[in-house]
């Protein structure tokens, strides 16, 4: 190791995992990297996805800061821990929980550890469609256009529609709920020894896509939210009115995190921000290039010169905000509420019943049938992709609508569902497969077709996570349904990396973003072109899927 090297943490909270990584802070060689499960989303606890209801414990988050840095540690060696300077954390979003004065999260007290509304209520919870809808209604009463910067609707799964939800159900989480707080900004609190809610650092990013912040106004006025509902009278002088971008410090470790995880007080602790936004960071994002992280959900992340920019509002998007994701330039978000688990629910649909008649198997070994599964599991989404590419394109194949969690954007709706037509006795799974692929491929080129009909040009893509990493066929739809190459990144890690790069620009190692982007960024490995013999076909099935999204809306 030079004498010069340092080394940075970044810190990706997933859906499902929460993963860790340390970088060298001058070349982006990648040190050590370590995944934990959440052991109680795992479980299926404090979940019900019949009511839309998606909670996560606290603990699960501690325990997996806390099990993966140590790992990291381990793996790296004293001389690498002893040179670490500075660790930085992204999340889902909007992900919010109910904390007390001293921003602990209500569900760390004996009385709450076991009130799902206690919890962090994650992205992709729906139960407060009917307060998104309120919302809605309630912002054309006003003069100041309050939704103006997140592209005219509100959504269900951002700040202000769960904390209405929560406090409207819960009168003993309402009476303990002094402020609302975003998994990204709680977790550089507890890191840095925060014990006083209101001197939390907010990011701007989640404050300005999901929170209704804007520097024009700052929060909307307490009587936008009174006159909604009583229970939100003065909730906002609870809040924030200033926020930061990712490149500044929230502090540094605190006395007893450094000790608990084997680092110096001195480790700088950046603001933290959403995934996909650090994850955009790390998969090196371009102007007018849409940056893709394709998980269980898509978040797409374009970013463009101020100047340029400043005059345009897209409508139907997920928001709007200067320097959410590169500071100094306009961050946009767009995304599909469902992807990754577009496919999923189609390969537990076919699985379910297999796996409940091996458990209650006479004649198969419980071992065996376990190996059987998991076998299944791992492999069927890879079969279903290779038969789905044999399949002859045609116009009047199977055609479905990707709503299975309702829409994102374009035009937030999440009471919107899916669709699968076409389907005769001559249908088996691949061509269902084939048919809810091309579906979310369509669904990304809505998002695309929007920002160019609201005057954003877009000039490229690049695919990041999982989907863009595993699954080549997937990627070679979306390229020819785009007429556009998408380029995919080297990493598998760009959210934890594009934290590690912020957290090297919140320790002063770069002066910027952009050049912590350029030393320590990987690269791309593969790249899809449009196959010039489908655009033609798959321009008429895009024109098919959206009547049928019209179809659905009415």
């Amino acid at each position: 190791m030079k004498q010069a090297d340092k080394f940075v943490i970044g810190v990706d909270y997933g859906t499902d995992s929460v993963r860790s990584v340390i970088l060298n802070a001058v070349s982006g060689d990648e040190v050590a990297a370590s995944v934990f499960y959440y052991p109680r989303w795992k479980d299926g606890l404090y979940c019900s996805p019949q009511q839309n209801q998606f909670r996560q414990h606290p603990k699960d988050y501690i325990e997996g800061l806390e099990t993966t840095i140590k790992d990291c540690i381990h793996k790296a060696g004293l001389n690498v821990a002893e040179n670490i300077v500075a660790l930085s954390v992204d999340t889902t979003g909007s992900t919010p929980v109910s904390v007390n004065q001293q921003g602990v999260p209500l569900a760390l007290l004996p009385q709450f550890e076991n009130n799902p509304n206690a919890m962090f209520v994650l992205w992709k919870d729906h139960t407060s469609v009917k307060e998104a809808a309120e919302i809605n209604d309630h912002a054309k009463k006003f003069d100041v256009n309050y939704l103006q910067y997140v592209g005219g609707i509100y959504s269900s799964e951002w700040f202000w529609s769960k904390l209405l939800h929560i406090v409207r159900i819960d009168e003993d989480v309402r009476s303990a709920c002094y402020s609302w707080v975003e998994h990204c900004d709680w977790i550089p609190f507890l890191l840095t020894g925060g014990n006083d809610v209101s001197q939390m650092k907010r990011s701007v990013c989640a404050a300005g896509h999901k929170a209704l912040w804007a520097a024009e106004f700052g929060l909307p006025p307490n009587n936008f939210f009174s006159s909604l509902d009583p229970l939100l009278n003065g909730f906002s002088s609870r809040l924030f009115a200033e926020t930061y971008t990712s490149d500044k410090a929230a502090g540094h470790l605190s006395g007893q995190w450094a000790e608990r995880l084997g680092l110096s007080t001195n480790v700088i602790i950046g603001v933290g921000a959403f995934d996909a936004h650090m994850g955009a960071v790390g998969g090196q994002i371009e102007p007018y290039h849409l940056s893709k992280v394709m998980g269980t959900s898509t978040c797409d992340m374009l970013v463009a010169p101020m100047d340029e920019v400043k005059n345009i509002l897209v409508k139907g998007i997920c928001g709007q905000v200067p320097g959410s994701v590169i500071p100094g330039m306009m961050g946009m978000e767009a995304g599909q509420s469902a992807f990754g688990d577009v496919y999923a629910w189609f390969r537990n649909l076919i699985t379910t019943p297999v796996k409940n008649l091996l458990k209650n198997s006479a004649v198969i070994d419980a071992g065996v049938a376990a190996l059987l599964m998991k076998e299944l599991n791992d492999k069927l989404i890879s079969h279903l992709s290779c038969e789905a590419a044999k399949i002859s394109l045609n116009e009047h194949d199977e055609l479905a609508v990707d709503w299975l969690n309702g829409r994102r954007t374009p035009d937030a709706n999440q009471e919107l569902e899916a669709a699968i037509m076409h389907l005769s006795l001559g249908t088996d799974a691949p061509h269902i497969f084939k048919a809810l692929a091309e579906a979310t491929c369509f669904g990304a080129r809505a998002i695309v077709e929007r920002f160019i009909r609201e005057g954003i040009s877009v000039k490229g893509l690049i695919g990041l996570g999982g989907v863009a990493k595993k699954s080549p066929y997937i990627m070679q739809v979306m390229a020819d349904v785009m007429n556009m190459p998408i380029r995919i990144h080297k990493s598998e890690q760009t959210c934890a990396i594009g934290a590690a790069m912020f957290a090297a620009t919140a320790a002063g190692v770069y002066d910027k973003v952009e050049n912590a982007m350029q030393a320590m960024g990987q690269g791309f490995d593969a790249e899809y072109k449009p196959d010039n013999k489908n655009i033609d076909l798959y321009n008429k099935r895009f024109e098919k899927y959206k009547a049928l999204g019209k179809f659905i809306e009415q």
